[in-house]
């Protein structure tokens, strides 16, 4: 049995909107379902048309995450499509969101929400302050970012201290940094040097350097061209002809498209409603990705 959204409209939803809904004669696009509770994420206006239609069916489509990311994908469709939520709705969604997600950067609740990211950060300002120990957040992108850097270094070095045989995978997650940092921190350490930055990093600050390369390495990277020719002879090294090393390198050749027009032909064939979803889940894959570079760069072989 389907239960009513935890909808974002203070007001609930509009009558006047159901009953133009339930007067059209083509079919209604289904709605968005939370499976572990049966509660409606996206169309309670589509639901409520089909119940005065008479009609006790409709097209269900499911979301399997958990409560609060339904809440926030709920108040995100609601702003990309549908009847608009008023600037209350959108200001009490953030709230809402910030309370069960500190963690979340405020561009990213800024996004959900359809708010700047401004007003979001003036929304944490006044909130009851329980997010102020935490070090880190989670963008748009999925990826943690440290608050203050200079913290997250001072932290991983308190760590090496007190556990100087610590993988850097658990540097990092005790100190809240990224593995790259983790292992920059451990090797100024070692090489008897501050595991704070020169202070000179800070005065270039107004004509940063060119970023590095995605996954930390400042090397040259390889082109997508030549590892498309590396690949195979990589499959033929014995060493990697495990379970896992297999898994790893059928999945390394079905995403290995380097051509432009290729991707942006994928990119094209997608339909509009669709576009959102896809791009966060090419995102959590991108991420995934990242980490698996991460650890292949910095491991200690």
């Amino acid at each position: 049995m389907l239960l009513d959204a935890d909808s974002p409209r203070i007001e609930g939803e509009s009558a006047a909107r159901v009953r133009m809904l339930a007067e059209l004669g083509s079919p209604l696009p289904p709605i968005l379902v939370h499976r572990h509770t049966m509660r409606v994420i996206d169309g309670m206006h589509r639901l409520k048309a089909v119940r005065l239609r008479g009609e006790d069916t409709i097209e269900v489509e499911f979301f399997d995450g958990g409560p609060a990311e339904a809440f926030a994908l709920a108040v995100r469709l609601n702003i990309s499509h549908g009847l608009p939520l008023t600037p209350a709705d959108r200001t009490a969604a953030a709230r809402r969101i910030l309370a069960a997600c500190p963690y979340w950067s405020d561009r990213r609740i800024a996004a959900t929400a359809g708010l700047a990211a401004g007003t979001v950060a003036s929304l944490r300002r006044r909130s009851s302050g329980q997010d102020e120990q935490l070090n880190t957040r989670v963008g748009r992108d999925g990826r943690i970012r440290p608050l203050q850097a200079t913290e997250g270094r001072l932290r991983a070095s308190r760590v090496i201290a007190a556990n100087p045989g610590a993988s850097l995978r658990q540097i990092a997650e005790q100190a809240g940094i990224a593995t790259a940092t983790a292992k920059d921190v451990r090797d100024r350490i070692r090489q008897g040097q501050d595991p704070l930055l020169p202070d000179r990093t800070a005065a270039r600050a107004s004509s940063p350097p060119p970023a590095p390369p995605a996954g930390g390495r400042t090397g040259t990277r390889v082109p997508a061209a030549a590892i498309g020719q590396l690949l195979p002879n990589v499959c033929k090294d014995p060493s990697l002809r495990t379970e896992a090393g297999r898994t790893l390198l059928q999945l390394l050749s079905v995403h290995s498209i380097g051509d432009e027009a290729k991707w942006l032909r994928l990119a094209h064939s997608v339909p509009g409603h669709r576009a959102d979803l896809l791009a966060q889940a090419a995102r959590r894959c991108a991420d995934h990705w990242l980490r698996l570079a991460n650890e292949l760069e910095t491991r200690e072989h």
